[in-house]
């Protein structure tokens, strides 16, 4: 199984090399994560109103190596997460109005209530599986590429 994980991440980075490539792959759907160790896409659902924000990942037992979701909020805000009815490890990926990843939360532990701080200014939250972010290498100054992230991205959509 760890052959397959690391190969599949490797398929991703591959995927979705050079920035033009990943400008053609925005979609609804689609989170791209850009750093100094390349890129990764991971395939989201979107929770971008107050109910699906609320709901999040809970009560998912399982997630696929490269799939997560996109938290967006209106406009930037103060924002903390826990881990109530949550079953798997995350990681949190907040980022700033342009995309910037601003902070990294990992692992964080399934069901566990305490206030995990996502900062002040926080427009986007990608939670992922817990490790991957350690596994990718993927650190605060990292940008996140959606069209929900708009005209002012970081890296934007073309």
């Amino acid at each position: 199984m760890p052959q397959l994980r690391a190969g599949l991440i490797s398929l991703a980075l591959m995927s979705v090399a050079g920035g033009a490539g990943a400008q053609a792959l925005c979609a609804e759907d689609r989170v791209t994560v850009i750093g100094d160790w390349g890129q990764a896409r991971f395939t989201v659902a979107v929770a971008d109103e107050p109910a699906e924000r609320a709901q999040g990942l809970m009560f998912v037992e399982e997630m696929g190596t490269l799939e997560g979701m996109l938290f967006v909020y209106d406009a930037p805000e103060t924002v903390s997460f826990w881990m109530r009815n949550t079953l798997i490890p995350l990681d949190m990926l907040f980022a700033a109005p342009d995309g910037t990843i601003t902070r990294v939360h990992e692992n964080a532990v399934p069901l566990d209530e305490t206030s995990i701080p996502g900062g002040d200014d926080v427009q986007f939250v990608l939670e992922i599986n817990g490790g991957m972010a350690a596994q990718l290498g993927i650190e605060p100054g990292d940008l996140l590429q959606h069209p929900a992230i708009g005209p002012d991205a970081a890296a934007p959509c073309s």
